[in-house]
């Protein structure tokens, strides 16, 4: 069997495997499959968040053993196991119609290849201030966001087939127009992501100039045919000097080689091979300025009113805001395990840097009480794992109260009770929690046309309230609704207490909303101090 048909192997059924697990990441199939195994195993995703948060989350410890074959071989991921990298490989292949001399220009090495390089450098100077941006472009991340926000919902509507209700996400149309440009560029370039933009391959690029088995070229055999460029996967030159960096070890130059004038070798002679990317200094040093200059200039963008901020609601168990930027990655799996749609790609309700993160958005569902599972899928803990017992405040947890994500309040201009004097109790009937954290008082008012009427108005408890949202869902006002949930009041923060003094319910890791591995939550934290009615509590889910 050749060595190309292993790889082909390799790719359908890490490919299969991406599928399943996008498949089964929801509440009724989840059952323990580690479907944020591929973010997991990712060394960019493992590297960018152990800068942005100087600790190593326990989950992306495999991403680290990725590393040791790519030290022996070289990029193979990029083109064994990386599911974007074979859906490129697969649509350059679908749609290629150059003649052998058009495939072997297009598949030589251009100077905008090294564009990735600067990338790269670009977050990682804005990781070092703590802004985590490489889910952008990493493409793991890419590929999940694309599925969650924009492709499943479309292949959902036909057959029903992916959620329990119909979900809607903003900014699909943006992650969806991405998707296909990317793909589309294929046309041009190919592999034009993974040899242009991908953070991830220059990161494995920069590892693999170490790598021992290297493509070498016997120049006694080699006729100048040029052959081994037409099926090139990363552009590295096989006919003259190897670009070791750019090699994806496809092995495809050694196949296509009429000669046998190419061939896989422990540690060939390097003479005249180039083993790392060619970038400019300057031009390095520029890009890692623009991403350190990129932190305040992002970070400050969602700080203009102080109430804005107040309205990204995040999901239970994240941790507070600071720290959820310096972990979260964008990759949206929490969002596509929700199974009431409440959870929502951000637009800019929390700045430029939190563009496509996780928030809740009340119109278009509701936190079930019941439900842990954003917590369960989150690669790198910004969003804690947490039981339920912890979210509802209830056993060994009673005394912290519940995990809350806000609060509600009422625009008493657009209550019906309040308002228009007519009779509603929508959001009283729905409020899932016990004491209920809406009540009402019987009220007996004047109507205009002077009759005397017994109306019931509605209140909301803050001590009670966990920001579910269910009754900002439910509230039959449309347009803007007569009770709506904002962040005022989390758990996870302090500086959103309601009150002075009030600080109600759990603090977890790193600032957030809590996790105890004693509850099965798998946070991994060790210590617990009780202040002020916060459980502060010491992260060791750190390796």
């Amino acid at each position: 069997m050749r060595i190309t048909v292993v790889r082909l192997i390799s790719q359908i059924f890490f490919m299969g495997l991406f599928f399943f697990f996008c498949f089964v990441t929801q509440f009724s199939y989840l059952k323990g499959y580690p479907v944020s195994i591929f973010l997991e195993v990712d060394p960019l995703v493992a590297i960018a968040t152990a800068i942005t948060t100087h600790t190593l989350y326990q989950g992306l410890v495999w991403s680290l053993v990725l590393l040791i074959p790519t030290l022996f071989l070289g990029r193979f991921f990029c083109n064994w196991i990386c599911p974007y990298g074979i859906l490129h490989q697969f649509t350059g292949w679908l749609f290629n119609r150059r003649t052998i001399t058009e495939n072997i220009d297009s598949n030589r090495y251009r100077k905008v290849f090294a564009l990735k390089y600067y990338i790269l450098i670009g977050m990682g100077g804005a990781a070092l201030f703590g802004s985590l941006q490489i889910g952008l472009l990493d493409p793991i991340s890419l590929l999940f966001r694309s599925f969650t926000v924009a492709v499943l919902p479309t292949l959902d509507m036909p057959t029903e087939w992916f959620y329990v209700r119909p979900h809607v996400h903003q900014l699909g149309w943006v992650v969806g127009f991405l998707l296909f440009f990317l793909i589309g560029m294929n046309l041009v370039i190919p592999r034009f992501f993974c040899r242009v933009l991908c953070p991830l391959g220059a990161t494995l690029g920069l590892l693999s100039r170490f790598s021992l088995w290297r493509i070498h070229r016997d120049t006694d055999k080699c006729v100048d045919c040029d052959l081994c460029l037409q099926r090139c996967e990363g552009a590295s030159d096989p006919h003259t000097n190897l670009r070791k960096s750019e090699c994806f070890v496809c092995f495809n130059c050694i196949d296509d080689c009429p000669h046998d004038a190419l061939s896989f070798d422990f540690m060939p002679d390097l003479k005249g091979e180039v083993a790392g990317p060619q970038i400019s200094g300057r031009r390095a040093v520029m890009a890692g300025l623009i991403g350190a200059l990129s932190f305040p200039f992002s970070r400050r963008s969602g700080d203009v009113d102080e109430l804005f901020k107040k309205e990204v609601v995040r999901p239970p168990g994240s941790v507070a805001e600071d720290a959820f930027l310096e972990r979260c990655i964008k990759c949206d799996q929490c969002i596509r395990v929700c199974p009431t749609n409440v959870l929502q790609p951000a637009m800019l309700e929390g700045g430029i840097e939190g563009v496509w993160t996780p928030i809740m958005n009340m119109r278009t569902g509701y936190c079930e009480l019941n439900c842990t599972l954003c917590g369960e899928v989150c690669p790198t803990g910004a969003i804690q794992k947490i039981s339920i017992e912890q979210k509802l405040g209830i056993g060994q947890f009673t005394d912290l109260g519940p995990v809350k994500t806000g609060t509600a309040f009422y625009d008493r201009g657009r209550c019906l009770p309040w308002a228009m004097d007519t009779p509603c109790v929508v959001c009283e009937e729905v409020c899932p929690t016990s004491p209920k954290a809406i009540y009402s008082r019987e009220v007996e008012i004047t109507n205009r046309w002077g009759e005397k009427v017994v109306l019931t108005r509605p209140y909301v408890d803050p001590e009670v309230c966990i920001g579910c949202g269910i009754c900002e869902h439910e509230c039959p006002v449309q347009d803007h609704r007569a009770i709506r949930v904002t962040a005022v009041g989390e758990t996870r923060s302090k500086e959103r207490s309601l009150l002075l003094g009030m600080s109600g319910g759990q603090e977890g890791c790193c600032g957030g909303g809590g996790g105890s591995s004693s509850a099965g939550g798998g946070c991994g934290c060790s210590s617990k101090k009780e202040s002020s009615g916060l459980l502060q509590i010491d992260a060791t889910e750190s390796a």
